[in-house]
């Protein structure tokens, strides 16, 4: 049985649908990248799942509860790392990770300090006088120091150097190991690269891909670099060969995977004396489906209501 299971989702604010019948499925045990620019509609969803929004239609189980109904039961089973951390400015940064723990029935203690010293936080100052990066640093101590069987993390990293960007990143594989099930939002694809199991890749409130890295750059086209001892020719007119160029005096072009073979055989008629081939990034992947989306992310024809994350 899934962790979560979104099927058909649809929430509006007025005349602005910010789910637009979104699909979603993630397993237990495993890390879940949750994909998409601002207006997609990722932090609408994640409120949702939390129970703080209620659902205009469509299915959403949460460990196998309603997370309308039974926020108060599941909030002792999850935790939650918002991408914008307030918090209480006259508490100190230990204050508020230990009142976080007791609001999900308690904390390791243990896990506290060692996190606490892993990610480089003073525990002892004023939230009011912690950075950005600091304060996310609190809620994500507060989070991984309780053992809990979810992880809804929404854009954690933010505000964070690449020093404490790879301490986290070490701590979420470390969950996984563990038999957790994180769902990871976030707008680093070189994390999500790194750490997802699999990947689901929404736009204008919709899921458009998921699946592992795996399932997702067969969908994209390869990119090839080659330099030839004899003028290359022909290439153009290969099956699923696109964007032929010189480069360098080197020829670059994309060519799908299917059709990979093919060019290759080609290739070697003209005496290739250098080949690069490079599945597509997980960036590119992401820039197919967003490359033509309007700047301000709103769905077309919606003229009215706020915009969702």
């Amino acid at each position: 049985m899934p962790v979560i299971s979104i099927a058909r989702l649809v929430k509006s604010f007025g005349a602005f649908r910010a789910l637009d019948g979104l699909d979603l499925r993630v397993e237990a045990g495993e890390v879940h990248g949750f994909l998409g620019p601002n207006g997609a509609g990722k932090s609408t969803t994640i409120r949702v799942l939390l129970g703080l929004l209620r659902r205009d239609s469509g299915e959403v189980r949460v460990l196998d509860a309603d997370p309308w109904r039974d926020a108060v039961a599941l909030h002792r089973r999850l935790a939650y790392v918002p991408g914008d951390v307030s918090l209480w400015p006259n508490l100190s940064g230990g204050e508020a990770i230990d009142l976080f723990g007791a609001l999900r029935g308690g904390l390791d203690r243990r896990r506290r300090d060692e996190l606490l010293e892993r990610f480089a936080l003073d525990p002892t100052k004023k939230c009011r006088a912690y950075s950005k990066g600091n304060r996310q640093k609190v809620a994500i101590v507060a989070a991984l120091a309780t053992p809990v069987e979810l992880y809804v993390l929404d854009e954690p990293t933010s505000g964070l150097d690449p020093l404490m960007e790879a301490v986290f990143q070490d701590e979420v594989r470390q969950l996984a190991h563990d038999g957790a099930t994180v769902l990871l939002s976030s707008h680093v694809l070189a994390e999500v690269e790194a750490l997802c199991d699999r990947v689901s890749i929404i736009r204008d409130g919709r899921t458009v891909e998921s699946g592992t890295l795996t399932d997702l750059r067969h969908l994209a086209r390869t990119t090839v670099t080659v330099q030839t001892t004899r003028p290359l020719t022909g290439v153009e007119a290969l099956p699923g060969v696109h964007e032929v160029r010189a480069v360098d005096g080197r020829t670059r072009l994309e060519v799908e995977p299917a059709h990979l073979d093919t060019l290759l055989t080609h290739l070697v008629g003209f005496g290739v004396t250098a080949l690069t081939s490079a599945p597509p990034t997980l960036e590119e992947l992401f820039l197919r489906h967003y490359g033509d989306a309007p700047a301000n992310g709103h769905r077309a024809g919606a003229s009215t209501g706020g915009s969702a994350r």
